[in-house]
């Protein structure tokens, strides 16, 4: 069970990456998009282990956000917060 947990919130850590990096060379992503990525990992990680098992990187995420409907409102709420802190931080 432990070891399943740990390999969701890896998943999610490498998933968030995925969609929050910047193109290669650029900076790092900030500490708001860190935080709300961690969030996620933490808040939807039993959602990912029900909805997305054996996901990994992009295709959890893309997993999640097609589960939408069916993920509890802690994992629904930190997902609005990372498109929100995403959105902050992209340039106008």
């Amino acid at each position: 069970m432990k070891l399943t947990l740990a390999a969701s919130l890896a998943a999610f850590a490498i998933a968030g990456a995925a969609f929050a990096q910047p193109p290669a060379g650029g900076p790092p992503p900030s500490p708001e998009i860190q935080a709300a990525r961690q969030a996620m990992a933490q808040a939807c990680s039993v959602d990912m282990r029900t909805l997305c098992d054996g996901k990994t990187g992009r295709e959890a995420l893309m997993c999640l956000r097609d589960n939408a409907e069916k993920v509890s409102a802690p994992c629904k709420d930190a997902m609005m917060k990372m498109m929100a802190a995403r959105q902050a931080a992209a340039p106008n």
